[in-house]
């Protein structure tokens, strides 16, 4: 009996929702992170993607039973390895998706719509889009996509046009780098666990995952850059003593592109020498450089947008 319950609890896969953390950035760069009812509504709209996203890896695992029985790890999964029957799991899922709706409307329409619209991606992805080459990887980075703009609407945020083109950057980089390294995993295997792969030469793989390397730091850059200045704190001014404009009112965001940058190489090396980037969220667990790389990243960040502005 224990041992089904948690079986039940690893199908609903929570340590993939450390991606749903990706609600709060809206909270963090909105300067609304000191704001309690926007903190509440951030709250609720993680704990809404982690039970909407467990109701779709529910049926995710179930549409690809077959082909999760051919992957070395994939085979142990709860649904896989039989330990959860197909029914009870697309019980649970509809159970989970009917219950989270109307509370996601209730946060808010917009929000009701992006959790929506996730649902309807996954669905299709599960179905039908992990099959088309290229198309599979664009659905799974819009399902990011949906994740942080679901944190957007759910407090009513405006953010810059390069704020979006930066987390869409970031998603086909993480995208094209699990399929990058689901290729090198599977290798003879490809074909009857993921046809697809087998349409993605490395070649591909290689070239796109340089692109999206590029263009994810960059178009974060630019959106480093293009916030307004920060206006230092009376205290920090005083402290700088005699020094003048560029260090009491400035871009310090830019400060965190050099941390990006290595986080993005460091990815890359993931990737290619280690090979594990078929699970970002693993990798993000278990990969310490990268860990404390985040975590500087975060902290940073809030440092500079609520303790040394004014």
């Amino acid at each position: 009996m224990v041992k089904f319950f948690w079986g039940i609890v690893k199908a609903g896969r929570p340590r993939q929702w450390i991606k749903n953390f990706a609600v709060f950035a809206a909270l963090i760069f909105s300067g609304t992170l000191l704001d309690s009812g926007n903190q509440i509504k951030a709250v609720e709209a993680f704990l809404l993607f982690c039970a909407f996203s467990s109701a779709t890896y529910l049926l995710n695992d179930c549409f690809d039973i077959e082909r999760d029985k051919l992957h070395p790890f994939k085979k142990l999964r709860p649904i896989a390895s039989g330990l959860i029957p197909v029914p009870l799991a697309l019980s649970m899922a509809l159970l989970i998706i009917v219950a989270g709706l109307p509370l996601a409307y209730q946060l808010s329409p917009a929000f009701f719509f992006a959790s929506l619209a996730y649902l309807i991606l996954q669905v299709f992805y599960s179905a039908y889009l992990k099959q088309i080459i290229l198309i599979d990887v664009l659905a799974i980075a819009a399902g990011f996509v949906l994740r942080v703009y679901g944190g957007v609407w759910a407090i009513d945020a405006h953010l810059s046009v390069w704020f979006l083109l930066s987390v869409t950057s970031f998603a086909l980089f993480l995208a094209i780098g699990k399929r990058r390294s689901e290729r090198t995993l599977l290798e003879t295997k490809a074909f009857r666990h993921r046809e697809t792969l087998l349409h993605y030469p490395e070649s591909l793989l290689d070239s796109l995952t340089t692109m999206f390397a590029n263009s994810a730091w960059l178009t974060y850059a630019f959106f480093a850059f293009l916030q307004p200045p920060i206006q230092t704190r009376q205290a920090v001014s005083t402290f700088l003593g005699g020094l003048e404009l560029p260090l009491t009112s400035a871009k310090y965001l830019m400060a965190t592109v050099p941390v990006v940058i290595y986080a993005v190489m460091r990815y890359l090396y993931i990737i290619y020498e280690k090979k594990e980037g078929e699970s970002p969220e693993r990798v993000i667990l278990t990969d310490r450089p990268l860990l404390i790389t985040v975590l500087l990243w975060i902290i940073l960040v809030i440092g500079i947008i609520y303790y040394l502005g004014a």
